[in-house]
């Protein structure tokens, strides 16, 4: 979710009207299925302007300002600038644990989470930079809030993420030395945690991650303009963080485009191994196109579904501005497109993407002009669920409450992080979209609680700082350097006593049985991540001992630009 010069997305009508038969096969809809978009609003009907001028919505919907940039954090940190993408999980005595992404680049002290005067934590990966997560605790019932801190600082350019049974994926958007990895985030930390990386997850301009719990494998998206898609298989879902990193490749075919896929084309693919998946320059995409890897024009988006992988390529197809992919994995693997930009009424730019608990697709923009929140009915039609009335910045952060009352979402330029409530289909079958069954930390009130619905703007400075624009190839290129892996002892870094994730608890056993995540989460949950159960143990402290390895437990001093690994990798 980077800031990059945009041209409209759209779904070209007649195309989806020629493939509705397949597309409707793939999305398990009925026949008739059909992307439209009609005058009357489909879905939860016209957008309504909002008078306070943030967020226009339809008719019963209304949205709290949860928190601004800019504002006090209960830890005494300020609430970081350029909110991206968030993931919602159960809390304990009906709370829900909000996490957020913060997309900052390195000296961006505007947008960072220091007060003046006040120093990075000892935990901070990097302490020149200013990217990081945020957690939210929030009241189930109202959303308000009822506290919040940081969790994850010194790492860059926090773009995208995902949901996982141990917490919350943060990805770095960077390859400066020293970043370009994957963080899991304890969802029931109360103050700032040593980082913890997953190198196996490969380092790379990383975007959006997911997980499927019932096997652990992780899928990564990369936003660069020749990217590739990967995926992470555990050699034992008991041990989700030891196993294979691979990227995609089509069957029979090296380095296919799937920029000219045609709308409802679908293509058998496979996986290729990668040998280096901590390289120390930016190549990762490099080894995986030598082995045939096909290439997809900026993934962002990804989200794990009904035992599907929805992909956004957020500049992909015939005029440069995006496609929607559906990957169906498992034996016989198959690659489909289900939409592409064709036109400019329907769609612009998709790039998070969420998928609510009741099976409809949402889609958040980031395109040039207006931005709004897209939505994919049951019944095929694209509506126009929310727009940004405030600014041109892009939407970003969609995800549920797990009980499907509310969906967040950023306002990233503006700072702001929004709560919508309204007539959201009220039949979720219990299902969730968060990602373990955290804690979720304490319940005690601290801060504004947040209630009605249109809010303020509040305080903070909106300094884009520094975010790179540099078209498709988007994010910090870097020095690539010294930041790879390096073996036994090498050090660097930012401080932090922190380390690397390297085995660990894959979560629920098939007998349902505690684990990691969910306690019978395979069972109880739609998407089978167990995070509705509200259980009283985290997750990341679960893993135990024997689940989280950390590398590093001495006192490091300066910066990991170009002096070394700024974590120990010796159990890596």
């Amino acid at each position: 979710m980077t800031t990059t010069p945009k041209t409209p997305f759209h779904i070209g009508r007649r195309s989806l009207l020629r493939r509705s038969g397949a597309l409707a096969v793939t999305l398990g809809l009925p026949l008739s299925f059909v992307f439209r978009r009609t005058a009357r609003g489909a879905g939860f009907g016209e957008l309504v302007a909002d008078p306070e001028g943030i967020l226009d919505l339809p008719e019963g919907f209304s949205y709290a300002v949860i928190e601004a940039q800019g504002e006090t954090m209960d830890d005494g940190y300020r609430v970081p600038g350029r909110p991206d993408a968030m993931g919602a999980f159960a809390g304990p005595g009906d709370t829900v644990i909000l996490m957020r992404n913060h997309e900052n680049s390195p000296g961006d002290l505007s947008n960072g989470p220091y007060k003046v005067g006040q120093l990075p934590p000892p935990e901070a990966y990097d302490p020149l930079a200013m990217g990081g997560v945020s957690r939210l605790v929030l009241d189930g019932d109202t959303f308000s809030r009822i506290s919040s801190n940081l969790i994850l600082c010194g790492t860059t350019r926090n773009c995208a993420g995902g949901l996982s049974p141990w917490g919350w994926l943060s990805c770095e958007e960077n390859v400066d030395s020293g970043h370009g990895y994957v963080f899991l985030c304890s969802t029931a930390a109360e103050s700032v945690e040593p980082p913890a990386r997953i190198v196996p997850y490969g380092r790379c301009n990383h975007e959006a991650a997911c997980v499927d719990p019932a096997t652990n494998i992780a899928y990564l998206t990369e936003d660069r303009g020749d990217s590739c898609l990967y995926r992470f298989v555990p050699d034992a879902k008991e041990e989700p963080f030891v196993g294979q990193l691979q990227a995609l490749k089509v069957v029979g075919e090296d380095t296919f485009a799937t920029t000219d896929m045609e709308v409802g084309e679908l293509v058998d693919v496979e996986w290729v191994d990668i040998e280096e998946p901590d390289p120390d320059g930016d190549t990762l995409r490099d080894e995986a196109q030598e082995k045939g890897a096909a290439l997809i024009v900026r993934g962002e988006g990804i989200w794990f579904h009904g035992g599907a992988v929805y992909v956004c390529s957020t500049s992909g197809g015939p005029i440069d501005a995006g496609q929607i992919f559906r990957l169906v994995d498992g034996e016989g693997p198959t690659l489909e497109l289900l939409a592409r930009a064709e036109d400019k009424d329907v769609l612009e730019k998709p790039d998070n993407i969420c998928v609510a608990p009741w099976g409809e697709l949402f889609i958040a923009e980031d395109g040039d002009g207006d931005n709004f929140i897209r939505g994919l009915t049951e019944d095929g039609e694209i509506f126009d669920f929310a727009r940004n009335a405030l600014s041109d910045s892009e939407l970003c952060g969609v995800c549920f409450s797990p009980d499907g009352r509310a969906l967040f979402v950023n306002i990233q330029k503006d700072g702001l992080t929004l709560a919508i409530t309204g007539p959201f289909p009220a039949d979720m079958n219990g299902t969730t979209t968060g990602g373990d069954d955290t804690t979720g930390g304490d319940d005690t009130t601290g801060g504004d609680d947040t209630t009605g619905g249109e809010g303020t703007t509040g305080s903070g400075d909106t300094t884009e700082g520094g975010d790179t624009t540099g078209g498709d190839a988007t994010g910090d290129s870097g020095s690539g350097g010294g930041g790879a892996t390096g073996g036994d002892s090498s050090t660097g870094g930012g401080g932090a006593s922190g380390g690397d994730v390297t085995t660990g608890d894959g979560g629920s056993t098939e007998n349902g049985e505690s684990g990691a995540g969910s306690t019978a989460g395979e069972e109880l949950d739609g998407d089978g991540c167990g995070c509705n159960s509200g259980s009283a143990s985290d997750p990341a402290a679960s893993l135990g001992a024997a689940a989280l390895v950390w590398g590093l437990t001495r006192k490091r001093s300066g910066l990991p630009r170009g002096v070394g690994d700024p974590c120990d990798d010796e159990a890596s």
